[in-house]
């Protein structure tokens, strides 16, 4: 006689603090979905989604010219534990230099987008950090690669310039496919540079930019953050 099957863990419920923006913060939601190995409605992932694009700009902010975000992200999270989130996600790199707020807030735990994304990397010695001024001042990448043995390879002044044109054309409902285009120059140059492989540190660049466009690994914090999301809702990984 077979032992009876243990039981299977409850679901989690995924509290997302989106609108930071509000296109990227869809694009997550869909990858949850299309992450999620569902026959029916009730095997899909339960989201509770603020969906705030009224968070105070945190490029701004990280440069000193605007208001900190920190404690508009901090009542997010509040909220979303109330209505009864058990874990936090936030789909825009560059919130996570303002994630203690959030942190200190809730009792429940923030799932870093940045974590999830460079253990992805981790089968490569050097990462191509595609991002925007504000994360690559905050470090983010930076030392969490180097926690992890790898090798930044960073893009220069004039290319982080381009890209937030790039990514300002995306949050204005620019779909032109030179956006995508511009990115992949953007990627080539990191390539050229010795980057094995690219990840994509910012949640509006996989709106234009896909892994078919890149002779190397196109790492999405997106999808890496999608699917981590998934994996700790439904009990596959445990939850830190």
């Amino acid at each position: 006689m077979s032992e009876p099957s243990a039981a299977q863990p409850a679901p989690l419920t995924a509290g997302v603090l989106g609108g930071m923006g509000p296109d990227a913060t869809v694009d997550f939601m869909a990858k949850v979905i299309a992450a999620t190995p569902a026959g029916k409605d009730q095997d899909h992932v339960r989201l509770l989604v603020d969906q705030n694009p009224k968070v105070p700009d945190r490029q701004a902010a990280r440069a000193g010219k605007g208001e900190n975000p920190g404690p508009a992200m901090a009542a997010m999270a509040k909220g979303l534990e109330q209505a009864g989130a058990d874990f936090l996600v936030m789909p825009c790199n560059t919130a996570h230099a303002f994630a203690q707020p959030v942190r200190d807030a809730v009792s429940i735990p923030l799932v870093s987008i940045i974590d999830v994304a460079v253990d992805a990397c981790r089968q490569f010695e050097a990462i191509g950090v595609l991002t925007t001024p504000g994360c690559l001042d905050a470090g983010l990448y930076q030392e969490a690669l180097a926690k992890a043995g790898l090798a930044a390879v960073l893009p220069d002044d004039a290319e982080v310039t381009e890209l937030m044109r790039l990514v300002a054309a995306i949050k204005a409902g620019d779909k032109d496919e030179s956006i995508g285009r511009g990115m992949q120059a953007l990627s080539t140059a990191l390539v050229d540079r010795g980057a094995q492989a690219i990840v994509a540190a910012c949640t509006e660049i996989p709106l234009a930019l896909t892994p078919d466009m890149l002779d190397v690994p196109l790492v999405s914090s997106t999808d890496v953050l999608a699917e981590v999301t998934v994996a700790i809702a439904r009990g596959a990984r445990p939850l830190d």
